[in-house]
């Protein structure tokens, strides 16, 4: 039942292009990969760090070879409930119990997907392509693009200015796509129910995180003809009370809950909440969209596009086709 852990490692992954949101550019990600063992199997997991929290990815795998000790020798689904209490959330908590969760699978002689209790098989889902932050023009080009790959969902980075201008050229550049948008905590001072109605009108269908970490009671008096869905600001499964009356839905990211066991605590909450589940991801390889991918299966959005915004991915990584993210056929 001993495991132990084989290796706490940082990679580095070429982003196609760049990625561009309000807080900057990235042209490369840098992810932590935890391995463990036990009884001739090996789970792997992966996390990106959350650079809005201040993580990196040299800090997250010191955080993984700290803990480790601590969970040796114990069986993996003990050690999965003792990294809860030993690690904060974050990215590297998550590479430590997806790692535990995979083991276990493996361990097992199961999918994923069954131990983690849900009813049948991941089918493919449509995921949302991310449309990165530029001028009106370069991102109706970026749509187009998109739309010409067979991505029906995209999902725009916005800033708080010109929201509207780069939603229409949007709009004009992939008339037929379903539109989301992320705000990234940027309309502060801004009449929120008049841009949430010009949004709505162009075609939006969703807001996430509108306003910043805190200022969640702008909300309150809002009945937007569209629903606003928590980002930054619903980490674990305890936040889901203090911000449900303020959204309409919660945007689960394995990197923020700190894994896959409390992204499956958030979901319940929202369940119970009666809030719409979203499943989101960093810029990450398909290691780190496995977990998800489950997850997935309760979403009513996926944004799990990662992979697709790198250069390239891991061997039988995830299939991105005509807008929908899937496991390899094998």
């Amino acid at each position: 039942m001993a495991i132990q852990l084989k290796s706490a490692r940082v990679e580095r992954w070429p982003v196609a292009g760049a990625f561009v949101i309000s807080r900057g550019a990235k042209t490369h990600v840098d992810v932590v990969v935890a391995e463990i063992e036990g009884e001739g199997a090996t789970g792997r997991g992966e996390g990106t760090p959350i650079y809005y929290l201040g993580e990196d990815a040299a800090g997250c795998r010191d955080q993984i070879l700290t803990a480790a000790p601590h969970i040796a020798e114990m069986g993996a689904a003990e050690a999965r409930a003792a990294v809860q209490e030993l690690m904060a959330a974050g990215a590297a908590r998550n590479a430590l119990d997806c790692a535990l969760w995979d083991l276990e699978a493996r361990q097992r002689g199961l999918r994923l997907w069954q131990v983690a209790g849900c009813d049948g098989a991941p089918t493919s889902r449509v995921t949302a392509f991310t449309i990165s932050l530029g001028s009106p023009g370069a991102m109706a080009e970026q749509a187009a693009t998109a739309a010409a790959d067979g991505y029906r969902l995209l999902k725009l980075k916005l800033t708080g200015e010109d929201d509207r201008l780069r939603v229409a050229a949007v709009r004009k550049g992939a008339p037929e796509a379903r539109l989301i948008v992320d705000a990234n905590e940027s309309w502060r001072d801004i009449d929120i129910l008049s841009e949430a109605e010009a949004l709505h009108d162009l075609g939006v269908e969703m807001i996430e995180q509108p306003v910043p970490v805190g200022a969640d009671a702008l909300l309150d008096p809002i009945y937007a003809p569209l629903p606003f869905v928590a980002d930054e600001s619903c980490q674990t499964a305890a936040d889901v009370a203090r911000i449900g009356p303020f959204y309409d839905g919660i945007n689960i990211k394995l990197d923020k809950a700190g894994g896959l066991t409390e992204a499956l605590r958030i979901a319940d909450a929202a369940d119970a909440a009666g809030l719409s589940i979203m499943v989101g991801c960093m810029l990450s390889t398909s290691l780190a969209i496995a977990p998800a991918f489950v997850l997935a299966q309760r979403a009513r959005w996926v944004d799990l596009d990662g992979p697709a915004l790198l250069e390239r991915d891991r061997e039988g990584g995830f299939e991105f086709r005509e807008g929908r993210v899937g496991p390899p056929v094998n």
